[in-house]
């Protein structure tokens, strides 16, 4: 039996590319620390770091057969975690701009009634998936969006923990981002709504 952690990255590599899941292990094990304290440090997170390494290291074994180095295992799974990281706090940012647009749409009340009416037909749209979901997933979202509970209060009422109530909210709007994504192509005067 082979000692994996005799080998170096470019055998491991080699030895992965064949499917050896010895070999994919080892590297799990030499890069998963060093990898999650740099994704946390950029995220300051430790749910999201935590996903960030699961889809690079899913993503490495999907893809072991077709991974050509440049230079270093490690500097491609350096820049593999930066790139994640950088696509989550880019997509922070639209959210952030959408919210702060939402924001600005409403403090100002300049409501056109064409937007009105397409507001309440969405305002209907949501409300019906909304109740399509899931009954403890809708119960978690509609506390957080309608009652404004924290994760902590939403936690306390439902006796689950606040990780997943964090869970519970994000696969509603992941739910209800997909269903709903349709309408900013029928009504597009609505794309503030968006939900992402």
């Amino acid at each position: 039996m082979a000692v994996y952690s005799d080998h170096n990255d470019t055998q491991l590599l080699d030895l992965m590319s064949g499917d050896d899941n010895q070999a994919f292990a080892e590297i799990y094990q030499r890069y998963k620390g060093v990898l999650f304290v740099h994704a946390y440090r950029m995220l300051g997170d430790y749910e999201e770091a935590k996903d960030v390494l699961q889809e690079l290291f899913t993503s490495l074994w999907t893809k072991r057969n077709n991974i050509v180095l440049k230079s270093t295992l490690s500097a491609y799974l350096y820049g593999a975690t930066r790139n994640r990281v950088f696509d989550i706090i880019a997509h922070k940012k639209v959210q952030e701009k959408y919210v702060s647009s939402l924001a600005r749409f409403l403090e100002d009340g300049e409501c056109i009634t064409d937007l009105q009416v397409r507001e309440n037909e969405l305002a209907g749209l949501i409300e019906k998936e909304v109740a399509l979901l899931p009954p403890k997933m809708r119960r978690v979202f509609e506390l957080s969006r309608n009652e404004h509970f924290s994760y902590q209060e939403i936690a306390n009422e439902l006796h689950i923990s606040d990780k997943t109530v964090k869970k519970q909210v994000n696969n509603a709007l992941n739910i209800l981002r997909a269903k709903l994504d349709i309408v900013f192509f029928i009504l597009p005067g609505l794309i503030l709504y968006k939900m992402y």
